[in-house]
């Protein structure tokens, strides 16, 4: 079992790259499973895993007239299976092709009697690679495993407090395995114009019923393209007018002009006197600049701050 002995841990892209690739993988694997079987739910709520005190999980996942629950576990380091019925079941993480995990995980479901089918194809990646034929990424470290992790835990604590904060419509704190990022969303109640698309391997359509109503959203990301680092993130759909200049803190933040987000990186963070603040601060600052400069009816979907949760909440 691994040891975590960092509550704000090292997380730069260069030490886990390798890993973060293959897990992706793994991940998108997994989430196309409950993108199979879970009821719909608006801006596709329904297909995304959830942080848990080991790991990430699916929740409880319909098939017939039970349910599952597939987890990924970062300190014993296996994927665990486990039914309605009884029935357990797992697959250890470690250095593999993806390939060789497709063919493991599926091979388990068949021998717990859960027979799913998915579509074998990435999303939200360039140069998509089929599951099955994906032996490029093979990579996994599991103390790096662990480290990142750690920081989903601490996003989503954060997440969670500042969630608290709003009583209009708000999306769960949930990892979205199509960016590999955790995010929160709320939402003004009023529709959003056509969202482009444009995304690798995604179909427009997906994400007009992502878009589908303005937002502001926020969360974290451990990096990769045009931004070499992990960062907490927020952004406005669609952008109000003069957001890109509006002042932001903690001093770190600053807007990406090729994401189109406020992005605050996260050894800023680790160096913060408070991290929760320095996050907190990013959070509050970057959706009072959507909410202010969008017209939304911030009296009838803030909550009072002296009602906003606590640290220990």
């Amino acid at each position: 079992m691994t040891e975590v002995s960092q509550t704000w841990p090292e997380l730069s892209l260069d030490s886990w790259k390798d890993t973060y690739a293959t897990l992706h993988m793994w991940t998108q694997i997994v989430g196309k499973t409950r993108l199979a079987l879970a009821p719909p739910e608006n801006h596709w709520w329904h297909v995304a895993q959830y942080v848990t005190s080991r790991g990430l999980t699916t929740s409880a996942m319909p098939l017939g007239d039970l349910t599952f629950t597939v987890e990924f576990d970062f300190l014993d380091h296996a994927l665990n299976v486990t039914t309605s019925t009884g029935a357990i079941g797992s697959v250890r993480l470690e250095p593999q092709t993806v390939a060789d995990f497709y063919e493991q995980y599926f091979a388990l479901l068949l021998s717990l009697d859960l027979a799913v089918k998915i579509w074998p194809m990435p999303v939200e990646v360039e140069n998509a690679i089929p599951f099955p034929d994906d032996r490029a990424h093979a990579s996994y470290d599991p103390g790096a495993a662990t480290r990142a992790w750690q920081v989903l835990v601490q996003a989503d604590r954060l997440l969670k407090r500042f969630r608290g904060r709003f009583i209009g419509k708000a999306s769960p704190v949930h990892f979205f395995w199509g960016g590999f990022d955790l995010a929160a969303t709320r939402f003004s109640g009023r529709r959003a114009p056509r969202h482009a698309g444009g995304i690798p391997n995604v179909g427009d359509w997906v994400m007009q019923e992502a878009y589908s109503h303005e937002c502001s959203s926020a969360g974290f990301w451990p990096g990769g393209g045009p931004v070499p680092e992990p960062v907490f993130y927020s952004y406005a759909f669609p952008e109000p007018k003069g957001s890109r200049t509006y002042r932001v803190e903690p001093a770190a933040a600053r807007y990406n002009e090729a994401l189109g987000e406020f992005v605050l990186p996260y050894e800023a963070v680790r160096a913060a006197p408070s991290p929760d603040d320095a996050v907190l601060a990013l959070l509050q600052t970057t959706y009072a600049a959507a909410a202010d400069l969008g017209d939304w009816d911030r009296a009838a979907l803030d909550r009072p701050r002296n009602g906003w949760p606590s640290s220990a909440q």
